[in-house]
């Protein structure tokens, strides 16, 4: 296992719980097992497989391409990280030419999967998804783990995944944000979203983590409005753009985000000063 963060050790730790062989290597000194990817690709048996969780980007551009360099024919890399798809079909016919399989994984579970388990979408050969099932069958809860299709599946699917994960997290923050608004009732909304998780049709995990987070601070009073993203939004909407669907929500959700990180929106000065121009209408001066 290359990276070993929120998911990664956690991944490491629940396959040798399963019984499997895992050793990982870290940037940093103080969790890593090795010191240095060669040294770990050494103490692989052969044929090897190297699980990637490294941020996407760069630093799965530079990991992937180091292995390349490391590997032989037969082995296999493993991204589950959050890729975009195009990229992984790249590296995989990169890889491809040094006889070296690339499954892109998408992986779902956060810093949950220890206990619950990762939900995981695989894209890539038939032969080495078999190859690295058992590792898969461990990883994953029952019924948590699925062969999507060819490279880049997995990350394909992992993303449109995400995109979705944008507009339920956005409906449940509007949601409890008119709640807390209201202007006729004093709501407790630990105790909504508590009761909401019985029975109701907008209950999931999403709901009980929120009852969680009100249990603990029932304003949210801790935390900071910025909301950061990891791409998977921005390359959904793309990709709804590409392919002529509309999809006004995931798209909105994104948006939504990158108004959390403006400390002054230039945008709405504008318009409160096109409505003072041509209408008179009064603003708030700063």
């Amino acid at each position: 296992m290359v990276g070993l963060g929120r998911m990664g050790a956690g991944m490491v730790e629940r396959l040798r719980r399963g019984g499997h062989e895992a050793i990982g290597y870290d940037r940093d000194p103080k969790v890593s097992q090795v010191s240095s990817l060669d040294e770990l690709v050494a103490k692989i048996s052969k044929p090897r497989v190297v699980w990637v969780m490294v941020p996407s980007g760069d630093p799965t551009e530079q990991t992937i391409a180091t292995l390349a360099g490391l590997l032989d024919t037969g082995d296999t890399v493993v991204d589950g990280g959050n890729s975009y798809f195009r990229d992984s079909i790249r590296r995989a016919e990169e890889l491809a030419e040094e006889g070296i399989d690339l499954l892109d994984v998408g992986t779902s579970g956060g810093i949950w999967g220890l206990r619950e388990g990762f939900c995981l979408m695989v894209g890539g050969s038939d032969g080495a998804f078999r190859r690295v099932e058992p590792a898969f069958e461990t990883l994953a809860p029952e019924d948590g783990y699925v062969h999507v299709g060819p490279s880049g599946a997995g990350h394909f699917v992992k993303m449109v995944h995400n995109g979705i994960e944008y507009g339920l997290l956005q409906a449940y923050g509007e949601g409890f944000e008119i709640l807390r608004g209201s202007k006729l009732y004093d709501l407790d909304l630990h105790q909504i979203a508590e009761v909401w998780r019985h029975g109701s049709v907008v209950r999931s995990w999403l709901l009980d983590l929120a009852e969680s987070a009100l249990a603990a601070d029932p304003q949210l009073s801790k935390l900071d409005d910025f909301v950061a993203d990891s791409g998977e939004g921005r390359w959904t909407v793309l990709e709804a753009i590409e392919e002529d669907v509309p999809a006004p929500l995931t798209a909105l959700s994104l948006f939504a985000r990158f108004a959390s990180r403006q400390e002054s929106s230039f945008a709405m000065k504008m318009i409160a000063a096109l409505r003072r121009e041509f209408g008179g209408h009064a603003v708030k001066e700063s």
